[in-house]
């Protein structure tokens, strides 16, 4: 060890078996927890038809408002309640709860008799069940990040809190590589009737183990300090967002900071999934293998990123990201088509299509619960494009006009579905998907990417680049939230801009950027999103997020 002028220790030597234990336990619990949080979206579509098979279409509306409101939107919730407790009570026992309410919750899950044998108890309880494990998250970052980060010696703190950047990660990669074994163990037949329970209940022992080396633990040196000398904060909520000068640092923390982060993990990790299986037509076990080996390769960056953050600073690293992903998205994207799906740019290219319909019946269809039904004949004929990958371009026509999509020289008229019943819907909506997708074929476009004409090693090589990006935003952001703001309020203030930023900026990405595909006709359209989310995180950023990395967080209550 040395110590500065400043009286600061400063890390030179190794780490030691405590600072070791530490981070191993804080970021096992946290991969434990991302792998229940990610169970539920991996299994979703079985979860659905053992749970929401009978229920009526209210009900099932309401549901599914519900289960995207766990999701998304109560994690930031989960971060006031548990931030609040963290910085009343402590760090570790806080985060010994909320590891224990989604452990609980998953185990559940796996044991709830479905739709057939209770009734409507059953998608009850598995929301009520969702909800905690969304607060139960929205809790558990912000501890453990803060616990780490109290308990590393100055100088590196964005080495020490990377570990715990990597978890969300490897909680998807555990929680596919258990459901994959699981499904290959036990067949497709009986993974859908009954095997699916199994992941659900293996996190019973992830979650023994999580609690036992977490009990093992201290409080975190910062906090105990504090408390001796009885500095903590009586109202953390009202010291945090109350404040003026604390809530315009939770400001300048997402919108300069965690917005931009999330839209940048998002697009690295599962928009680019999605842009492969929903618009590339890549089969999904082949594009999960080509995201699983780019985190695979890129995972280790999350660590020298965060090294390298104690050595230059957050803000170059996190706004450098951001920048850098922003101006490279169009390009690398058009790349991924080009090796993935040569066919589709080549249709693209060859065989423009026009859709003629009158504005005013054409919605954004920002659709992120999937309920809302869009049945003008403008939605109808954008949706089916946007869906099967088809570039097109817009021309307006008379008010009441019904859609029509031009292929090269031929037309074909959409339907408008308002008013009618789901049978005939169902009957007109057949007959239009039939026919345009005879049309569309036979433009050039391809029904699925030929598996025989994808660059795997190209494919593979920009997937890393992706991620990389992720790596440097993500990597240093642990650190640079907590040294932003004091001992006495860090938990609660810094885990609320963290959980809006990644739950509702990041949370929104895929659905928005459908929407804006389907509103322009340009595959590529909804890459704004991340992109002016991201630029807005540089600009703020450099404008008002001071840089932290010398910040001593012991004597800075």
């Amino acid at each position: 060890m040395s110590v500065t002028t400043a009286g600061t220790v400063t890390a030179t030597a190794p780490m030691t078996r405590e600072e070791k234990k530490v981070i191993f336990a804080s970021s096992l619990g946290t991969v434990f927890e991302w792998y229940d949080f990610y169970l539920y979206g991996s299994l979703s579509a079985i979860i659905a038809a053992q749970f929401f098979s009978g229920v009526n279409p209210t009900a099932a509306f309401i549901f599914a408002l519900m289960a995207f409101a766990a999701g998304f939107a109560v994690r930031p919730f989960g971060a006031l309640v548990f931030g609040r407790l963290g910085d009343l009570v402590g760090r570790k026992y806080t985060f010994l709860i909320t590891i224990l309410l989604m452990g609980a919750s998953t185990f559940v899950v796996g044991i709830l008799p479905n739709y057939a044998t209770w009734g409507i108890a059953a998608p009850v309880i598995l929301i009520i069940l969702r909800l905690f494990q969304g607060l139960a998250l929205g809790g558990e970052y912000g501890g453990a990040a803060t616990y780490v980060a109290e308990h590393a010696p100055h100088g590196r703190r964005g080495f020490y809190t990377s570990w715990i950047q990597t978890t969300a990660t490897l909680g998807l990669f555990l929680s596919l590589l258990v459901i994959l074994g699981t499904r290959t163990w036990f067949g497709e037949a009986e993974f859908a009737a009954w095997a699916w329970r199994i992941p659900f209940l293996v996190s019973i022992i992830l979650l023994a183990v999580s609690v036992w080396i977490r009990l093992t633990l201290n409080e975190s040196p910062a906090f105990k300090k504090m408390k001796e000398e009885g500095k903590t904060s009586k109202a953390p909520l009202t010291e945090a967002f109350g404040k003026w000068e604390n809530a315009k640092v939770g400001l300048v923390a997402l919108l300069g900071g965690t917005a931009g982060q999330a839209v940048v993990w998002y697009t690295g990790q599962f928009y680019a999934l999605f842009f492969l299986t929903q618009t590339l037509k890549v089969d999904g076990a082949t594009a999960n293998i080509l995201i699983a080996v780019s985190l695979l390769i890129g995972t280790p960056f999350f660590i020298v990123f965060g090294w390298l953050s104690d050595k230059i600073g957050r803000k170059p690293i996190i706004l450098g990201g951001c920048l850098i992903a922003a101006l490279t998205y169009f390009p690398i994207f058009a790349a991924i088509t080009h090796y993935a799906n040569p066919a589709l740019e080549q249709a693209q290219a060859t065989s423009p299509v026009r859709v003629v319909a009158d504005p005013g019946e054409c919605s954004f269809q920002f659709n992120p619960v999937g309920t809302s039904k869009f049945v003008s004949s403008c939605d109808i004929a954008k949706s089916f494009l946007a869906r099967n990958s088809v570039n097109y371009s817009n021309e307006a026509a008379p008010a009441g006009t019904v859609a029509t999509i031009h292929v090269g020289d031929k037309a074909f008229s959409s339907f408008n579905g308002v008013g009618l019943d789901a049978a005939a819907f169902k009957t007109q909506s057949d007959a239009f998907n039939a026919e345009m997708t005879t049309a569309i074929r036979t433009a050039g476009y391809p029904a699925k990417a030929d598996p025989a004409a994808i660059n795997t090693p190209m494919v593979v090589a920009l997937l890393t680049i992706l991620v990389l990006f992720v790596t440097m935003v993500y990597g240093p952001i642990a650190a640079w939230l907590v040294e932003l703001f004091p001992t006495r309020i860090r938990y609660t203030a810094m885990s609320l801009p963290y959980h809006i930023g990644n739950g509702w900026f990041g949370g929104f990405l895929p659905t928005t950027a459908f929407a804006m595909v389907a509103a322009t006709g340009d595959i590529y359209y909804g890459l704004w999103y991340p992109i002016v989310v991201a630029l807005m995180t540089v600009v703020i950023g450099l404008l008002f997020a001071p840089e932290t990395k010398d910040r001593d967080l012991e004597n800075w209550h």
